[in-house]
C-alpha cells in the first residue's frame, strides 16, 4: 500500500548510531507495541478480505499438551474445581506456565547480551507489577491482520522427503523461499507469516519417554540461524512471524551461527535479534496442522489471523490465543 509508513531496512538499522545500531528502537509508538506496530487501519481491512468461507481455526494446543515438553523448567499447569455450595463450581490453576503451550513471545521473554532489554528498558523494570514491554499491549491491541501460512511439511513431502524431527534438522532459508515460491507467497509490511513444520504433532505423537528422551537431546526442528532471515523478516514488514515447533529457530543453534559471539547465553540463538533488537515477536508450538491441510485442499494460504495475548500486567510471553479464518 503505497500510503503506509516506510521503515528502515535492517541494512540501514545497522547504520544506527551506539547502541541503537541494528534495532527497531524508537521507531513505534507506543515503543512496547515493537513491530505489530506495522499494522495500519488499511492493513486490518485487508484481512478481513482474506475471509471467503467463514471457517474458523484455533491455533492453541491445550495448555497442558506438552508435559512432558522440550522444556525442563515449565511443567503442565494442575487444574482445580471447587464449588462453595451444591449449585457452584469454580475453578483455578495452579503452576500455570504463560510459555508451556502455544505461545507468543513478550518483548521481555530476551535481553540482548549486548544492549539489553528492547528500547533499552533497565534491567530492574523487567520484575512483576511494572509494565515496560509487557505481554498486555498486545492485549489491549490485539494483533490482527493478514496471516500467511507456509506448509514446509507439505512441500519437503512434495519432494519425496520427510523433516527430520528426531534430529533437529536445520531448515535453511533457501527451503523456506522455495517453499513461498512454489505456494506464490508474497509478503507485504503487517503480514504474519506462520510456518508449518508438522514438528508439534510429530512431538505429540510420541511416547512419554521418547518425549523426555527427545527433550533431553536438545534437539529440535526449525529455521536454521542466518543474517538473511532476519533480513527477509524485517524488511518484508513482518508484524509477527509464528511456526509450529519448539522456539521457531532450530535447536541446537547451527555450529557456525552468526550470532555465537553476540548471544553466548542463547549459544548463537537469533531471539535476542528477533525480540530485544527489532521488537518483532515470536509464535512458538502452534497448533498449525488443521489449518496447513484445509489450505491446501483450497490451494490458498492467506487468511484472517487475530491474536489476544492474556492481559497480564509485565507479562514476558502468553498463550497466543490466535484464531484463523478463511
Amino acid at each position: 500500500m503505497s500510503d503506509q509508513k516506510r521503515y528502515p531496512t535492517r541494512a540501514e538499522l545497522k547504520q544506527r548510531p551506539g547502541a541503537l545500531a541494528g534495532t527497531s528502537w524508537d521507531l513505534f509508538s507506543p515503543p512496547s507495541a515493537g513491530a505489530p506496530q506495522k499494522i495500519d487501519a488499511d492493513k486490518r481491512i485487508q484481512a478481513a478480505a482474506s475471509v471467503r468461507l467463514g471457517e474458523t481455526f484455533g491455533l492453541d494446543f491445550p495448555i497442558n499438551a506438552f508435559s512432558p515438553g522440550m522444556s525442563k523448567t515449565r511443567d503442565a499447569p494442575k487444574h482445580h474445581i471447587f464449588g462453595n455450595h451444591a449449585a457452584h463450581r469454580d475453578d483455578y490453576l495452579d503452576s500455570f506456565y504463560l510459555q508451556g503451550s502455544s505461545q507468543i513471545d513478550g518483548l521481555r521473554h530476551r535481553r540482548s547480551d549486548e544492549v539489553g532489554f528492547y528500547n533499552g528498558v533497565p534491567d530492574e523494570q523487567i520484575i512483576p507489577g511494572t509494565a515496560e514491554l509487557g505481554i498486555q499491549h498486545w492485549s489491549d491491541r490485539p494483533i490482527v491482520t493478514r496471516g500467511l501460512l507456509v506448509d514446509l511439511d507439505g512441500f519437503a513431502r512434495m519432494q519425496g522427503q520427510d523433516l527430520d524431527h528426531a534430529n533437529g534438522v536445520p531448515i535453511p532459508l533457501s527451503m523456506l523461499l522455495a517453499a513461498m515460491d512454489h505456494q506464490g507467497i508474497e509478503l507485504e509490511q503487517g503480514d504474519a507469516l506462520m510456518i508449518h513444520t508438522g514438528w508439534s504433532e510429530w512431538f505429540l505423537g510420541l511416547s512419554s519417554e521418547d518425549k523426555s528422551r527427545q527433550r533431553d537431546s536438545g534437539k529440535a526442528t526449525g529455521l536454521a540461524q542466518s543474517e538473511e532471515l532476519l533480513d527477509l523478516a524485517w524488511d518484508s514488514g513482518l508484524s509477527i512471524l509464528a511456526a509450529d515447533n519448539f522456539a521457531v529457530e532450530c535447536l541446537p543453534p547451527i555450529a557456525d551461527s552468526p550470532f555465537i559471539t553476540t548471544a553466548p547465553n542463547d549459544r548463537g540463538m537469533m531471539h535476542q535479534e528477533f525480540l530485544a533488537k527489532l521488537g518483532l515477536p515470536l509464535g512458538e508450538l502452534w497448533r498449525l496442522g488443521p489449518l496447513a491441510r484445509r489450505m491446501n485442499q483450497l490451494q490458498r494460504w492467506d487468511c484472517f489471523l487475530a491474536i489476544k495475548p492474556l492481559n497480564v500486567i509485565g507479562g514476558t510471553g502468553s498463550p497466543a490465543n490466535a484464531t484463523a479464518i478463511v
